[in-house]
């Protein structure tokens, strides 16, 4: 079966229907171990050294892992993926591409999915089939999310690696299956370990490859991982379209407040990360959460991947410190 990447999460449904294997360009960059090499590799080609990581992270990744075509998000994303894409042709990359309508508009959305599914060519019971299968195994990811921050058997990186690989299920829903599940076997069975600082987590995954382990040596854990939570389709719909208009990512700052505010309040959080990624557009947004989000909060800015560099280890370790005290 050929390969179809994507840039962020779209319809899998529709490639695994096609008999073709989705791949997450961002999930195949960040778990390299040449991922730094990768954004090197992007920079003698002649991306600007002040263009976002994972852009340049992608670009060299769909170069090193030859596909059918790479389905591009237009819209609702990242803002430089157009050029990404313009550079990807230039090498011969086929594009397809796809957008999530800013004014989250039903019929919009509809047509952008059944352009989808003519390109590959599945009628939609081949597409609803496929999604009643992934969402046996979307459950499975809900059970995680809850072991996370209500039951605190959880880890926030074990949540985090999980949710995030819902993207494209590890390329093998089987296999994602069969991991997650013994993953669930296990930690049912520990003792629950209530950190003493409840974190929450806004924002992109972080191009750090240890914030979540040095978090839990700081006493402190991840209990909501926003971004990663919405990849996994927490909310279950019969209908395809409903579902991918529920997905509040691609869909501005304020829709995804909406799912945020209910979040913070129901998993009883100590205080907010803000994740935000340098030279991207979203760190504008920064703004609106700061203001809207009544909670401690602290802003980590990440640039290159690699491991948690000095200066947002101390901040991070001063955030924790400050919500461990006793408040007056």
């Amino acid at each position: 079966m050929s390969k179809i990447g994507f840039t962020t999460s779209i319809p899998v449904e529709i490639i695994f229907a096609a008999g073709k294997i989705p791949v997450d360009l961002n999930n195949i960059f960040i778990a390299s171990e040449q991922a730094a090499a990768l954004v090197e590799k992007a920079e003698e080609a002649g991306y600007p050294r002040n263009t976002c990581g994972w852009i340049k992270g992608l670009y060299s990744t769909a170069l090193a892992h030859p596909m059918e075509a790479v389905i591009a998000v237009m819209e609702g994303d990242c803002s430089n993926t157009q050029a990404l894409m313009e550079t990807l042709q230039m090498k011969n990359t086929a594009v397809i591409p796809f957008a999530y309508p800013f004014d989250r508009d039903p019929d919009a959305l509809k047509a952008q999915i059944c352009k989808l599914m003519d390109h590959f060519q599945v009628s939609l019971e081949q597409v609803n089939q496929v999604k009643r299968e992934l969402d046996g195994i979307r459950v499975m990811c809900r059970e995680l999310d809850l072991l996370t921050w209500r039951e605190n058997q959880a880890s926030g990186y074990e949540n985090h690696l999980y949710l995030v690989s819902s993207s494209d299920f590890m390329s093998d829903p089987l296999q994602y299956k069969k991991q997650l599940s013994s993953l669930l076997s296990e930690v049912r069975e520990r003792k629950p370990d209530p950190a003493a600082v409840r974190l929450a987590y806004i924002g992109v995954p972080p191009i750090f490859t240890d914030f979540y382990q040095e978090l839990e040596k700081m006493g402190a854990r991840v209990v909501y991982n926003e971004v990663q939570r919405q990849f996994s389709m927490p909310y279950l719909c019969d209908d395809i379209v409903e579902q991918y208009l529920k997905y509040t990512y691609p869909y501005g700052a304020f829709a995804r407040l909406q799912d945020i505010e209910g979040e913070l309040k129901q998993r009883q959080v100590d205080g907010i990360l803000h994740y935000t990624q340098t030279f991207c557009y979203r760190q504008i947004e920064d703004m609106i959460y700061r203001e809207k989000l009544p909670y401690p909060f602290l802003t980590l800015e990440g640039d290159k991947p690699g491991k948690l560099d000095a200066r947002s280890r101390m901040r991070l370790e001063a955030f924790v410190e400050l919500l461990r005290r006793p408040q007056s």
